[in-house]
């Protein structure tokens, strides 16, 4: 007698082209975002994918979304300390109201050093910061800023009210800022 065939079990690489296919853009816009080329982000994307197919069980990874971006996170961090950033003794950054702005830091496209150390220095402490938080907190944070998912979108998928999930942004942003807040004054001063 023959062994049955098991009808549901996917062809290998299955939920690799899958998990590709459901995260390749946003990720490649989270990637962009943080590196000065396009190049760059997709240099660094191709290392996020060999680094998923070396895993041996995907089903061992609770969080894909979580683990895909904190992949994508390290290599990031991994290129930019190759790089030799020059010092920051003179360096200030104010917008026209004569304010400190990260926001124009982080998105600025540029090929100043300083800039580029600044906006790395930012994203490590970020993410450091955001590795502190609970699960939910961070997840809600990560969905919403980095995901570009509405508050809406997150209630819906995880079915939880959507006070519940203000709210959880709330404690992270608190707690990102508050964290946050020595290295936005280190820059100041």
């Amino acid at each position: 007698m023959e062994d049955p065939v098991d009808v549901r079990r996917e062809p290998p690489g299955q939920k690799t082209v899958q998990i590709v296919s459901d995260y390749g853009k946003r990720l490649f816009r989270f990637i962009r975002g943080r590196v000065k080329s396009d190049e760059d982000a997709e240099d660094i994307l191709q290392e996020v994918w060999y680094q998923l197919s070396n895993v041996v069980n995907l089903d061992e990874i609770e969080q894909m979304s979580g683990w895909l971006f904190r992949v994508a996170r390290n290599k990031i961090i991994d290129r930019s300390r190759k790089r030799t950033p020059e010092a920051l003794e003179d360096f200030r950054y104010q917008d026209e109201d004569g304010d400190f702005s990260f926001k124009e830091i982080l998105l600025a496209d540029t090929t100043n050093p300083e800039l580029e150390f600044l906006r790395d220095a930012f994203w490590e402490e970020l993410f450091a910061a955001l590795d502190e938080l609970p699960e939910n907190q961070r997840q809600v944070f990560i969905w919403n800023e980095l995901e570009d998912m509405t508050l809406q979108q997150i209630a819906d998928q995880t079915g939880e009210k959507l006070k519940t999930i203000i709210s959880r942004k709330g404690y992270a942003v608190k707690h990102l800022r508050r964290r946050l807040a020595s290295l936005y004054n280190e820059f100041l001063s």
